[in-house]
């Protein structure tokens, strides 16, 4: 059975290794090993037990609004957001879900979710910065290409394709 509730901070290991997993399969594979390794950052050590990298980890999960997908209590998606662009506009920061999940239905709950909760604050419009494997989910989920494709940075890393999107939503 499907659950998506608000993340909780022991969630953050089971959260790492979800990242750290679904990152490096379906963003970083085409990418050399010192630059997948520089990308991941604190996630590289997800599945350690010390206490520093669990810490690290769970400082850069953090954000105004985290949600997960849990199935039999396991949890197979997260998405982070919430903060505020320049131009006022509320980014979706991360959205992971497992590859055994994929087209389950799991990412648009979360996103619904997500949308659903800053709508009713208001929020009209909605940006992010899709990896080039997200572009056709985000589309779908009435996201539209904003500008042109631009190679960002992920912690010491760099050099990763991404699609600005954003979503114009009608006030309510």
């Amino acid at each position: 059975m499907l659950t998506i509730r608000r993340y909780r901070e022991r969630d953050a290991h089971a959260v790492g290794v979800l990242i750290a997993d679904t990152y490096s399969e379906f963003n970083l594979s085409e990418l050399k090993p010192e630059q997948q390794k520089a990308m991941l950052g604190p996630f590289l050590y997800a599945r350690s037990k010390e206490p520093s990298h669990q810490q690290a980890i769970a400082d850069v999960i953090h954000a105004p609004s985290v949600w997960v997908a849990e199935v039999d209590g396991a949890i197979v998606g997260v998405l982070r957001g919430g903060r505020v662009d320049e131009l006022g506009r509320t980014v979706l920061q991360s959205l992971f879900v497992s590859g055994k999940y994929h087209r389950q239905g799991i990412g648009q709950k979360l996103v619904e979710r997500f949308e659903k909760e800053y709508i009713s604050r208001g929020v009209t419009v909605f940006k992010l910065l899709a990896t080039m494997h997200a572009v056709p989910f985000y589309l779908a989920m009435g996201y539209r290409k904003s500008t042109g494709v631009r190679s960002i940075h992920s912690f010491e890393g760099h050099g990763l394709p991404s699609q600005p999107m954003k979503k114009i939503v009608k006030p309510t």
